[in-house]
């Protein structure tokens, strides 16, 4: 039992450390400077991205342009 939630948590802080470094990436080098759609490096990024991953960081960028519209 406490092997299968090691590799739970492991898996979140995994997927979490990913999506925070894409989203880091993606605001650096890929949106313009002044750009409204960078998504904010902060603890729901972090529990979306560690929860959801991949398409969590897509999801919160898609909010990001939904606000914008």
């Amino acid at each position: 039992m406490g092997n299968k939630a090691a590799a739970v948590i492991l898996r979140f802080f995994i997927r979490a450390v990913i999506g925070m470094g894409l989203i880091w990436f993606i605001n650096q080098y890929i949106l313009p400077a002044g750009n409204d759609w960078k998504v904010g490096m902060n603890v729901v990024s972090v529990l979306t991205s560690g929860s959801l991953g991949v398409p969590g960081v897509c999801l919160l960028y898609g909010i990001m342009i939904y606000q914008s519209l």
